[in-house]
């Protein structure tokens, strides 16, 4: 499966296991813009799987008066940019409805999802990437997976956890490439990163999409300096593993942090600090971070959408760009 594919499949694992489960969004009725709610609605019925207004600060609010009621809530959002309208929905209703009531109630059984990051050609309002704003709140969870096997087995486990979940994802990975998934339901655990490779001079932490670019990294760094990395795979954005990242960061390495978001919205100063705390040499822990340009928008009059178009290249680590290093 490819992961759109891997992401139909938990979906109709957590429909057919569970009776309460509904799923919910823009145009997921007929299969969605990236098709991975295909097929779907003629399988369980329309009173499983329809769609809604266009409307994300309903979207969201109807999700959480579904799972207080138990039921379990797969809501989308069509794109991470427009999950902004459900903000306030998100982190101050859905993030603290057990707190509020003294657990009397909760909306535990909500999930979102949502396809994140760049592609290349989405311009502002299809490229974003909003992890970081929701990095600062406890109460939920966020989830951003890197292949199609953790995409299923990380979806699962966010649909059958007992928080309400965010699950972003990279849509530039939908069609990139296929892996051995299992058709049948397995769970990846939440908040647990994944070391998947070793190494003794550099640390490099990513998660989604980046991990791909920080694989090639350690290849060449390996190849041509010498340098031997150790990369993980964050996966859970929060809470994340605190202990795999630090006790794998040596206080006598570099850190080194590849983000798709912009120079000041990003995940680092939480990264860096609980990092530095952890580490038994404080001063001797290096951290660098390769972060996108600082910028809202290309402001030129001439040639506007194709201007959008390279602005987004700035976002994106790669030979044709120029990160910013923090």
């Amino acid at each position: 499966m490819n992961l759109f594919q891997s992401v139909t499949s938990a979906l109709d694992n957590s429909l057919a296991k569970d009776p309460t489960a509904v799923i919910f969004g823009e145009d997921v009725a007929f299969g969605g813009v990236f098709r991975c709610t295909v097929g779907l609605r003629d399988k369980y019925g329309k009173d499983r799987v329809f769609n809604t207004p266009l409307c994300e600060q309903g979207i969201v609010g109807f999700g959480i008066g579904i799972a207080v009621t138990g039921a379990t809530a797969i809501a989308e959002i069509q794109f991470a940019d427009y999950i902004f309208p459900a903000f306030d929905q998100i982190v101050n209703e859905a993030a603290k409805y057990r707190y509020r009531s003294g657990d009397l109630f909760n909306c535990g059984s909500l999930t979102i999802r949502s396809p994140w990051g760049c592609v290349g050609h989405g311009a502002l309002y299809h490229s974003q990437s909003p992890e970081a704003f929701f990095a600062h709140c406890p109460g939920i969870k966020v989830v951003i997976p890197r292949s199609p096997f953790q995409a299923k087995g990380l979806l699962l486990s966010c649909i059958e956890d007992k928080n309400p979940c965010i699950f972003f994802e990279p849509k530039i990975l939908y069609r990139a490439a296929a892996e051995q998934v299992p058709i049948e339901p397995y769970n990846i655990p939440l908040s647990q990163a994944e070391v998947i490779q070793e190494g003794s001079d550099v640390t490099l932490v990513a998660w989604g999409t980046q991990v791909h670019v920080i694989r090639e990294v350690a290849s060449m760094a390996k190849e041509k300096l010498g340098v031997s990395c150790e990369v993980i795979d964050l996966r859970t954005i929060i809470p994340w593993d605190v202990d795999t990242v630090c006790k794998n960061a040596d206080p006598f390495s570099l850190g080194l942090y590849p983000t798709g978001k912009d120079e000041k919205g990003d995940k680092r100063s939480l990264l860096n600090e609980k990092v530095m705390h952890q580490t038994s040499d404080l001063l001797a822990s290096l951290f660098c971070f390769v972060l996108g340009c600082f910028h809202p928008v290309v402001t030129v009059k001439a040639s506007f959408l194709i201007a959008l178009d390279l602005l987004e290249t700035f976002f994106i680590a790669d030979d044709g760009t120029s990160p910013v290093f923090f």
